[in-house]
């Protein structure tokens, strides 16, 4: 179970991934050793996959983004999802509940490429439908934790630093 502190060092690692030991034990007002043993403790035990870096698709050549539901035929969702969660070209992929049973973020060169990858998508032995919503402007980029999370678990550090 997550205590106070290894909730506030999520947080902060959410909104700075690359915030140092140092940084993070001064703000959470514990000594570095003690932080340096919760992120290991965190990743050891899977609360941190890994640290990851947010791109813009186009300043790296991928112009086209799609969001793919994907309907697949009874007993293949597994299957479906993890042939295409080991393409190349997929960030994200789930199975979900709703309108489709399996979600796949694409990227691509250019809309010619999108269409060839939806395409071959769609050929899978399994795949009954897909249905494409290619991004137009992301709004918002990905993020590791929700605001509300970040806010609630750094509320208390916040106030101890306005009072210094």
């Amino acid at each position: 179970m997550l205590d106070s502190k290894d909730k506030a060092i999520l947080a902060l690692l959410s909104e700075n991934a690359r915030a140092t030991i140092t940084s993070i034990a001064s703000i959470i007002k514990i000594s570095d050793v003690a932080t340096k043993k919760r992120l290991q403790k965190l990743e050891k035990e899977k609360v941190i996959l890994g640290y990851r870096v947010i791109v813009d698709p186009s300043q790296v050549g991928y112009e086209a983004i799609a969001i793919i539901g994907i309907n697949t035929e009874p007993g293949k969702v597994v299957e479906i999802a993890e042939i295409v969660a080991n393409r190349p070209d997929t960030t994200f992929v789930a199975i979900t509940t709703g309108d489709h049973e399996v979600l796949a973020e694409v990227w691509a060169k250019d809309t010619k490429d999108l269409l060839r990858k939806i395409k071959e998508i769609e050929g899978l032995s399994g795949v009954k439908e897909v249905f494409p919503a290619i991004l137009v402007k992301v709004v918002k980029h990905r993020t590791s934790l929700p605001e509300e999370f970040i806010r609630e678990n750094l509320r208390e550090y916040e106030s101890d630093t306005k009072k210094e």
